[in-house]
């Protein structure tokens, strides 16, 4: 078994590829014709944007959304840099809403989390030593 991506359900694609890009530094691999569905290079792992009215035509009655929630879901998505401060901040710049800022955790790992203008919870953190 390998873990091979996530899919992020959310009300406009593009609009997130594209935060995720500005904000993340990830770049574009691949986005369907549609709109529909898109994909950024991130690592070994993808990460994946689909079409909110793409999760009824999986299975009955679609997801729960994240933007429509007024709390974060209970899933984050975690991306690893060695520079907290300046990801938070340039996240923040591009349309996030800080949920914590940097700070560092008992065991010894630097964590902040933000919510993103698609309402997905990202956790940026130092690499586990």
């Amino acid at each position: 078994m390998k873990f091979g991506y996530t899919i992020i359900y959310v009300p406009d694609v593009a609009a997130s590829l594209e935060f995720f890009s500005r904000a993340f530094g990830f770049s574009l691999r691949f986005l369907h014709e549609s709109g529909q569905y898109g994909e950024l290079a991130t690592g070994e792992t993808t990460l994946a944007f689909a079409q909110q009215e793409l999760a009824g035509s999986h299975f009955a009655g679609g997801v729960l959304t994240a933007h429509a929630s007024a709390q974060p879901l209970g899933v984050e998505i975690a991306l690893v840099t060695t520079d907290i401060d300046a990801a938070h901040q340039l996240a923040l710049e591009y349309g996030a809403s800080e949920l914590a800022a940097p700070g560092q955790k008992p065991w010894g790992q630097t964590v902040s989390y933000l919510r993103c203008p698609d309402g997905t919870l990202v956790e940026l953190c130092t690499p586990m030593v």
